[in-house]
Protein backbone atom coordinates (compact mmCIF):
# COMPACT_ATOMS: atom_id res chain seq x y z
CA UNK A 1 0.00 0.00 0.00
CA UNK A 2 1.02 3.78 -0.10
CA UNK A 3 3.16 4.84 2.53
CA UNK A 4 4.76 8.53 3.11
CA UNK A 5 6.85 8.54 6.27
CA UNK A 6 7.75 12.25 7.05
CA UNK A 7 10.77 13.03 9.93
CA UNK A 8 12.83 15.99 10.81
CA UNK A 9 10.44 18.34 12.67
CA UNK A 10 10.82 19.76 15.40
CA UNK A 11 11.05 22.86 18.01
CA UNK A 12 13.32 25.60 16.42
CA UNK A 13 14.09 29.56 17.12
CA UNK A 14 13.37 32.05 14.50
CA UNK A 15 16.00 32.74 11.99
CA UNK A 16 16.90 28.59 12.51
CA UNK A 17 16.65 26.02 9.94
CA UNK A 18 15.44 22.43 9.87
CA UNK A 19 15.15 19.66 6.51
CA UNK A 20 12.56 17.36 6.65
CA UNK A 21 12.26 14.24 4.85
CA UNK A 22 10.01 11.85 3.19
CA UNK A 23 10.51 8.24 2.82
CA UNK A 24 7.78 6.72 -0.26
CA UNK A 25 7.28 3.29 -0.81
CA UNK A 26 4.47 1.52 -2.61
CA UNK A 27 3.86 3.21 -5.96
CA UNK A 28 5.98 4.65 -8.40
CA UNK A 29 7.50 7.42 -7.08
CA UNK A 30 9.87 8.56 -9.73
CA UNK A 31 7.18 8.84 -11.56
CA UNK A 32 5.22 11.02 -9.43
CA UNK A 33 5.08 15.03 -8.91
CA UNK A 34 5.38 15.57 -4.85
CA UNK A 35 3.86 18.37 -2.95
CA UNK A 36 5.02 19.81 0.20
CA UNK A 37 1.99 20.85 2.62
CA UNK A 38 1.51 22.37 5.84
CA UNK A 39 -1.28 23.40 8.33
CA UNK A 40 -1.23 25.58 10.94
CA UNK A 41 -3.13 25.78 14.10
CA UNK A 42 -6.63 26.26 13.22
CA UNK A 43 -5.82 26.74 9.78
CA UNK A 44 -6.78 24.92 6.64
CA UNK A 45 -3.72 22.99 4.18
CA UNK A 46 -1.62 25.11 2.67
CA UNK A 47 1.12 23.99 -0.16
CA UNK A 48 4.23 24.94 0.30
CA UNK A 49 5.61 23.78 -2.94
CA UNK A 50 5.48 21.21 -5.54
CA UNK A 51 8.07 19.29 -7.71
CA UNK A 52 7.65 17.53 -10.83
CA UNK A 53 8.55 13.51 -11.17
CA UNK A 54 12.47 14.79 -12.38
CA UNK A 55 12.74 17.90 -10.43
CA UNK A 56 13.05 20.12 -13.00
CA UNK A 57 9.93 22.06 -11.97
CA UNK A 58 9.48 23.46 -8.43
CA UNK A 59 6.80 25.99 -7.85
CA UNK A 60 6.44 27.59 -4.26
CA UNK A 61 4.33 29.56 -1.77
CA UNK A 62 4.86 33.55 -1.87
CA UNK A 63 5.09 33.25 2.11
CA UNK A 64 8.24 30.67 1.10
CA UNK A 65 10.05 31.84 -1.60
CA UNK A 66 13.52 32.47 -1.02
CA UNK A 67 13.99 30.72 2.20
CA UNK A 68 12.11 26.75 1.97
CA UNK A 69 14.42 24.80 -1.20
CA UNK A 70 12.17 21.16 -2.22
CA UNK A 71 14.47 18.58 -3.79
CA UNK A 72 14.08 14.59 -4.47
CA UNK A 73 16.32 11.52 -4.12
CA UNK A 74 14.36 9.20 -7.25
CA UNK A 75 16.80 6.46 -6.37
CA UNK A 76 16.17 6.47 -2.32
CA UNK A 77 12.29 7.00 -2.71
CA UNK A 78 12.78 10.34 -0.42
CA UNK A 79 11.57 13.99 -1.36
CA UNK A 80 13.28 16.70 0.95
CA UNK A 81 12.41 20.38 2.29
CA UNK A 82 14.84 22.66 3.16
CA UNK A 83 13.78 25.28 5.43
CA UNK A 84 16.17 28.12 6.18
CA UNK A 85 15.57 31.36 7.87
CA UNK A 86 12.61 29.95 10.01
CA UNK A 87 9.72 32.31 11.12
CA UNK A 88 7.43 31.91 13.87
CA UNK A 89 4.06 32.34 11.31
CA UNK A 90 5.58 28.75 9.65
CA UNK A 91 4.73 27.09 12.52
CA UNK A 92 2.40 23.81 11.25
CA UNK A 93 2.67 20.07 10.56
CA UNK A 94 4.16 19.56 7.81
CA UNK A 95 3.05 16.79 5.12
CA UNK A 96 4.40 15.14 2.18
CA UNK A 97 1.16 14.73 -0.39
CA UNK A 98 1.30 12.78 -3.78
CA UNK A 99 -0.72 15.09 -6.58
CA UNK A 100 -4.24 11.99 -5.59
CA UNK A 101 -3.98 13.75 -2.45
CA UNK A 102 -2.27 11.10 -0.34
CA UNK A 103 -0.35 12.49 2.77
CA UNK A 104 2.08 10.63 5.37
CA UNK A 105 1.51 11.27 9.39
CA UNK A 106 3.04 14.55 9.40
CA UNK A 107 5.64 16.56 10.91
CA UNK A 108 5.10 19.42 13.95
CA UNK A 109 7.54 22.39 13.26
CA UNK A 110 7.68 24.74 15.73
CA UNK A 111 9.44 28.09 15.37
CA UNK A 112 9.77 30.11 18.51
CA UNK A 113 11.98 32.19 21.10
Amino acid sequence: QVQLVESGGGLVQPGGSLRLSCVVSGFIFEASPMNWVRQAPGKGLERVSRISNTGGTITYADSVKGRFTTSRDNAKNTLYLQMNDLKPEDTAVYYCQTNGGTRGQGTQVTVSS
